[in-house]
């Protein structure tokens, strides 16, 4: 199983790193568990699997992309 975990604007320089691989993982929040060492998940943190939104208990599969970013804001 390959799993590519990659991370956006300010989550990228919290967990020091824009992109890893993981060898499994059975849920988005295990990912992030993995791929930061255990920092704390900040509130209101997007996810998205193979570029569609998903709670952080959506399953992944051998080959998707997981995504973490910030809240996007404007006005």
């Amino acid at each position: 199983m390959s799993i590519t975990v990659k991370f956006f604007a300010r989550l990228r320089e919290q967990v020091g790193h824009a992109e890893i691989s993981l060898d499994s993982a059975s849920d988005v929040q295990s990912a992030w568990r993995q791929a930061t060492q255990n920092i704390d998940m900040p509130d209101n943190t997007l996810c998205a699997i193979n570029m569609e939104y998903v709670d952080i208990h959506a399953t992944i599969n051998d080959g998707d992309e997981v995504a973490f970013f910030p809240p996007v804001t404007g006005g």
